[in-house]
């Protein structure tokens, strides 16, 4: 058990390198401690990902803590990931600070930045502890990134300034467990050594019991316990929020009950839009190839954090010709965020905010004209789809919800909007979003997440079965969601010593 405090008690979650499994783990250990009657949360620091959400307060934060968030029963804040980095072309990223955008910076003007943004992070973990029993902080990479410890603000100087012990998660199934797991130890400064209280080795496959002179020799090289091992699994439906995992995931749009294709563009953001899809028996294949495109039921372009930067690809792979010709022979198109902004007639950048172009042609699948500006809009959005044709006519009068994140708005509209904005966490709202042309083949939408309400997602996958004469299928319910959660804590806390993970929290760094 957990001794309680004024002041929440801390264990962060480190790795030997990116897509080790940090997040998944610390998804597993909220659950694991809401199940066992702890107030806790998450908190990383500085996460760098595309795949954003919007908070209640119209803050922009990681999808993984959303993720973790409601692996711990709790609403999201900024407080959770106070810094966001979106990589943009050029080496340059875009800092949102507190869930709102404060600039796009090259990387040497952003850790000159380091202090304060230290600062604004450690205010925001105090926030946390003040308000749970447990807070559960994740790394970022390699706990043992020798060129950035002088300037990190995501690993052991968060582990330090939270007086937080580690466990240190490796990953077998890339190999190289006992270099990574050991090197790491062994790089790390010996005050951020003695912070390392377990270590965890994730994804592992086989029979266990012929790796356990590996797990010997492991504790006995580094002087760390070895908190156990958890198996590698593909059954457990929990959002990814790294893009490794589209590299890794398997191919299920062969023998699905409908074909649906989403563009990997270059700065894909929000690609677990289409979780929901998949779980409902969907074949969602990630493609980047213009001949792997084939001849699917639904073409998706998903959001970007580089509309324009990602039109060109598009042209340059000969995709977007591909496109327009399926669309043409009755291929439906659908495009989200920066995906419907493409699928417009123009796109213009008066301010250079995407591009020095000016002004530059998109696929003129939709008569819309998309002008970027320096604002940002992030909200979360309520409504119903309001004008149900073609691939909405099943979905007529259904009810939507997500979130709104993007720089350019859609000023000119010559196509009908098949969405009714009713309410957002300001209020009562009256607006119109998106647009579907007279065919009802090519839809584009601003909001994120609309395919996790199940009454739209129902509606919507029937009008597509539908327009393909396919028969209707059996609908997958989201509260299943918990279902994925508690899967995911129970595997977890079946590979884990979790006497020794408890023990290690509620001592500290003792």
């Amino acid at each position: 058990m957990i001794s309680k405090e004024n002041k929440a008690k801390v264990v962060m979650v480190q790795g030997t390198a990116s897509s080790a499994g940090k997040s998944i783990l610390v998804t597993a250990l909220c659950r694991i401690l809401k199940q066992d009657g702890y107030k806790v949360a998450p908190f990383k620091s500085q996460n760098m990902s595309l795949n954003s959400f919007v908070t209640r307060e119209g803050g922009e934060i990681g999808r993984a803590q959303v993720v973790q968030a409601e692996a711990a029963g709790i609403e999201p804040t900024v407080d959770m990931n106070p810094i966001l980095l979106k990589p943009e072309a050029d080496s340059k990223s875009q800092v949102i600070v507190m869930g709102k955008v404060m600039n796009t910076l090259q990387t040497r003007k952003y850790y000159e930045r380091k202090s304060d943004l230290l600062r604004i992070a450690s205010e925001a973990l105090d926030r946390l502890r003040s308000a749970y029993d447990v807070v559960v902080i994740e790394g970022a990479g390699s706990a043992a990134e020798i060129n950035l410890k002088d300037r990190e603000i995501v690993n052991m100087r968060i582990a330090k300034l939270a007086n937080s012990p580690v466990l240190l998660v490796g990953d077998i199934d890339r190999g190289g467990i006992f270099a990574s797991l050991i090197g790491t130890v062994d790089l790390l400064e010996p005050d951020e050594r003695k912070l390392v209280k377990g270590l965890v080795i994730n994804k592992f496959r086989g029979d266990i019991s012929l790796f356990e002179s590996g797990i010997r020799f492991i504790e006995e090289r580094s002087g760390i316990p070895c908190a156990g091992v958890i198996p590698y699994f593909r059954d457990i439906a929990i959002a990814q929020e790294d893009s490794v995992y589209l590299d890794e995931r398997p191919d299920n749009g062969t023998n699905a009950n409908l074909d649906i294709v989403v563009i990997r563009l270059p700065h894909i953001s929000n690609y677990d839009d289409f979780d929901p899809l998949e779980r409902e028996g969907c074949g969602v294949r990630y493609i980047t190839n213009r001949r792997k495109l084939g001849n699917p039921q639904l073409i998706i372009i998903p959001g970007s954090k580089s509309t324009v930067a990602d039109l060109h690809f598009l042209r340059d792979t000969g995709l977007a010709d591909e496109i327009i010709r399926l669309n043409h022979s009755g291929t439906p198109v659908m495009g989200i965020c920066g995906g419907y902004q493409m699928l417009g007639r123009r796109l213009e950048d008066p301010c250079g905010v995407e591009s020095s172009e000016g002004s530059i042609q998109g696929l003129q699948l939709l008569d819309v004209v998309t002008v970027f500006n320096r604002g940002k809009t992030t909200t979360q959005v309520k409504g119903r789809v309001s004008n149900g044709r073609g691939i909405l006519s099943e979905a007529n009068g259904r009810e939507i919800e997500g979130y709104e994140i993007h720089m350019g708005e859609s000023v000119e509209n010559n196509e009908e909007s098949p969405f009714l904005i009713l309410q957002t966490p300001g209020g009562k709202a009256a607006y119109t979003d998106g647009a579907i042309n007279s065919q009802g083949t090519v839809l584009g939408t601003y909001i994120h997440g609309i395919f996790n309400k199940d009454g739209f997602r129902v509606g919507f996958l029937g009008s597509l079965r539908k327009y393909h004469r396919m028969p209707v299928h059996e609908a997958y319910n989201v509260e299943e969601k918990e279902k994925e959660y508690d899967k995911l804590a129970d595997l977890v806390r079946g590979s884990l010593d979790m006497q020794l993970v408890y023990r290690i929290i509620d001592e500290g760094i003792r």
